[in-house]
C-alpha cells in the first residue's frame, strides 16, 4: 500500500463498471474517495459497502467539481498524502501502475502529474469503442493527461485544483497550467488502466467528439492572451475542415457546376491518406485500423465544429456551460 497517495474516483451511474473500479482500488492506496454526481443507480450506497468515502455532489454537476470536492475530502481525511490519483469511474487501475508513477515522480521533482496509458477492454465489441481504444494510443514523453492521472498534491493545491466551470477537457486545461507553473507532464510507458468507453452508436460517437471540440474551446478560452495559448492548433484544424472547407464546396458550388464540391472531396480524400499513413508507420496500426481511424478523424472534424459552436453561443451569450454526457447508461432513471 502507497501511504503517501491517496486516489479519487468520479462517475455518475456507471453501475457495475464502477464496482469494478472500485475493487481495483483495493489496498492500493491510504485512502479512496468517491465523489458522486447525482447517480440513481446506487452507486453511493455500493461505495460506502466497501469503506470507501463518498462524497455526493449537489447540483450543478460537472467532472471538475466532482475531482476538486473529492480532492478536498480526501485532505481533511489524510493531509499529509503527497500524490493524489485521480480516476474516472469506468475504468480499473492496472495492477503495479501506481508504484511505477509514483516511482518516476521521487526520481524527477520536476514532474507535475504522470500517466500511462489507457486500454479499452472490450475494443472489438464495435468500431467506436475500437477507435477509442487507438486514441488512447499516444506517445510516450512530455504530453498532456487525460481524467486519469497522478498529480503532486502541493502542485494542484497552489493552482487551486481544477476549473469548476469547465464540463470537460478540465485535465489538459489543469496539464496546461502545470507547465506555466514550470512543471512537466508525462506520459510513462506502462499501463495504466482498463477504460469501458461503450459507445455502439454513431450518434453517441458524434457528441463524444463534438464534445471535444467544446472543451478545446472552452480551454483557450479560460487561457486567451496567455503565452502559449492551449488548443489554438486544434481550433485551426476543427474550424478549417469543420466549418471553411465544407462552407466554401457549398458555396462555390452553383458557380463550379459542383467542381468545388470535388475539391472538397479530394481534400478530405488527402486528409485521410496522411492519417492513415501516419497511424500505420508511428503508431504500427494495421491498414484496415488506420483506414477506420482516418475516416472517422476526417467526419469528426464537424463534429468537433459543431462542439466549438456550440460553446461560442453560450460563450457569447453568457450563459452557464451544462454537463454533457454521450452515454445512454448514465442517464438518471430506471433501465
Amino acid at each position: 500500500m502507497l501511504y503517501d497517495t491517496g486516489i479519487v474516483v468520479i462517475a455518475r451511474n456507471e453501475g457495475e463498471r464502477l464496482k469494478r473500479c472500485l475493487a481495483s482500488c483495493a489496498g492500493v492506496a491510504r485512502r479512496v474517495v468517491f465523489s458522486d454526481s447525482g447517480s440513481s443507480d446506487g452507486s453511493a450506497a455500493h461505495a460506502r459497502s466497501m469503506g470507501v468515502e463518498v462524497v455526493e455532489l449537489q447540483k450543478p454537476w460537472n467532472q471538475p467539481r466532482g475531482r476538486n470536492a473529492g480532492f478536498q475530502r480526501l485532505l481533511e481525511l489524510a493531509a499529509d498524502v503527497k500524490y493524489v490519483f485521480f480516476m474516472d469511474g469506468d475504468c480499473q487501475l492496472v495492477p503495479g501502475f501506481l508504484d511505477a508513477a509514483r516511482a518516476r515522480m521521487e526520481g524527477d521533482p520536476a514532474l507535475g502529474a504522470v500517466c500511462g496509458r489507457r486500454l479499452e477492454i472490450a475494443p472489438e465489441a464495435s468500431i467506436y469503442n475500437r477507435l477509442v481504444h487507438m486514441e488512447w494510443n499516444t506517445a510516450i514523453g512530455d504530453s498532456d493527461c487525460g481524467g486519469d492521472m497522478l498529480l503532486r498534491v502541493d502542485a494542484l493545491r497552489r493552482l487551486d485544483g481544477y476549473r469548476e466551470g469547465m464540463v470537460s477537457g478540465e485535465d489538459f486545461e489543469l496539464c496546461h497550467r502545470l507547465r506555466a507553473a514550470g512543471l512537466r507532464v508525462a506520459r510513462i510507458d506502462a499501463d495504466m488502466t482498463w477504460h469501458d468507453v461503450s459507445i455502439h452508436r454513431f450518434s453517441a460517437w458524434w457528441k463524444r467528439h463534438a464534445r471535444g471540440g467544446y472543451s478545446y474551446a472552452h480551454t483557450a478560452a479560460l487561457n486567451w492572451g496567455a503565452p502559449g495559448t492551449p488548443k489554438l492548433r486544434n481550433l485551426r484544424t476543427i474550424v478549417a475542415w469543420g466549418l471553411v472547407l465544407p462552407l466554401a464546396g457549398l458555396a462555390l458550388a452553383p458557380f463550379t457546376s459542383g467542381v468545388s464540391l470535388l475539391v472538397y472531396v479530394a481534400l478530405n480524400g488527402a486528409l485521410w491518406w496522411r492519417v492513415r499513413r501516419w497511424r500505420m508507420r508511428e503508431m504500427n496500426d494495421s491498414a484496415r485500423d488506420a483506414g477506420s481511424y482516418a475516416l472517422y478523424i476526417a467526419i469528426g472534424k464537424i463534429a468537433e465544429f459543431q462542439g466549438v459552436a456550440w460553446f461560442l453561443w453560450k460563450y457569447l451569450r453568457g450563459r452557464a456551460f451544462s454537463y454533457v454526457e454521450y452515454k445512454d447508461y448514465q442517464k438518471p432513471g430506471p433501465r
